[in-house]
């Protein structure tokens, strides 16, 4: 019996049968948590270690891997510290493991360091970001003040991370292979970006657990018997080993731009409006967008899946024709500066953001965007 046929098992007293199919585990319908969806899509893709530190609204992750990835046999490890448990997972990628690490948003902080001392040594980590309320210790409410802090670096230096931000649990359960794919294609850490609200809400889904094949990296550190000594770093002391470094980087990056957005979209053959929004405050925009309609007003949704890079001309394209962009977040305008990139100029866009683990609602989505088709210009928050 797996976790997840327990799972079933305790909800309502009937085991869910499971079935295989070409390398998935499938159940047919189970209620499942965010978190532990996320934590149970990372052990069906192979992760081999977990290091992590509790922290409110990302607990249960951890709670899931410290007792499932023992039954794996594989490695958990709560460590003392948000440092403690980055530098962990470093160590652990640079010896070849498949690596998750989760906290949410002033843990993420605490790891910053860690996080571009790995993208600089070309090293393979997903880290899960289950924003709260912020700056400073803020509130354990949901919240989408780190969109800056991840897709603009997190830490030091000259880099970047993909940044992967899912809507529902069933789209985080398929977002979490994606990202380690992404992590080996391009050794580099990954991001996915979640909300307190997507980590504690409880929905139904049919997932399909598929495992992730792979080949031992011919780059990881494993012993030099019988060969020459591999070396992983991020120091180059001189200025041009450095540079060539970050250029290398740069092109991994240019790929990445080229080859890897992701969105969503509805209603947008014939906007008046164009609603772009994330996560949670997505599923506001969605419903705001239906009412918005039923009203005779002509709103899409545009929704980025990866925040970077950012679908900048995907965005142009659908907005041709529309005669305002709104932006929907619960942060205090932080999605739309992307969003402004994106649109350069050509419409007007608004901006309706809420803070401190405050949610948008339908109708101050709704009466965001009738504001904003009526001034024509941007209206703050």
């Amino acid at each position: 019996m797996t976790a997840l046929d327990r799972r079933a098992d305790s909800r309502d007293g009937s085991v869910a049968p499971a079935r295989s199919d070409a390398g998935a585990r499938r159940v047919d319908r189970v209620l499942m948590k965010g978190n532990e969806a996320i934590a149970e899509a990372a052990i069906a893709v192979g992760c081999d270690a977990y290091f992590g530190y509790p922290i409110t609204p990302q607990a249960e992750l951890l709670e899931w891997m410290a007792r499932r990835m023992p039954e794996e046999g594989r490695v958990f490890v709560q460590a003392e510290s948000e440092l403690a448990a980055i530098n962990m997972a470093l160590g652990a990628s640079a010896a070849g493991a498949r690596v998750l690490v989760s906290s949410s948003s002033p843990g993420i902080s605490l790891m910053a360091e860690a996080m571009s001392y790995m993208a600089g040594s070309r090293l393979p980590v997903v880290l899960v970001n289950v924003m709260r309320g912020g700056p400073g210790l803020g509130s354990i409410g949901a919240a989408q003040g780190d969109y800056l802090q991840a897709t603009k670096g997190h830490g030091h230096g000259d880099y970047h991370v993909p940044v992967l931000a899912p809507s529902s649990i069933a789209e985080a359960i398929d977002l979490v292979r994606d990202a380690f794919i992404l992590a080996e294609r391009y050794r580099t850490p990954v991001m996915i970006l979640a909300d307190g609200i997507l980590g504690q809400a409880m929905e139904p889904v049919a997932p399909a657990f598929r495992t992730l094949e792979r080949q031992r990296p011919d780059w990881a550190l494993e012993g030099a018997e019988g060969r020459p000594p591999r070396v992983l770093k991020s120091l180059h002391l001189r200025p041009e080993d450095l540079e060539e470094q970050d250029l290398a980087l740069q092109r991994v990056y240019d790929e990445i731009r080229r080859s890897e957005q992701r969105w969503a979209g509805e209603r947008l053959d014939d906007p008046d409006i164009v609603l772009v929004a994330y996560g949670s405050a997505a599923r506001v925009a969605r419903t705001a967008v239906e009412r918005l309609r039923e009203d005779g007003v002509g709103a899409g949704l545009f929704r980025p899946i990866t925040l970077w890079p950012f679908p900048s001309e995907p965005l142009r394209h659908v907005a041709r024709g529309a005669r305002a962009v709104l932006a929907v977040e619960m942060s205090a305008g932080q999605l739309v500066e992307d969003v402004r990139l994106a649109i350069e100029g050509a419409l007007p866009v608004s901006l309706h953001g809420r803070m401190g683990g405050m949610v948008p609602s339908p109708d101050g989505v709704v009466e965001a965007a009738r504001r904003a088709l009526s001034t024509g210009g941007e209206d703050g928050r």
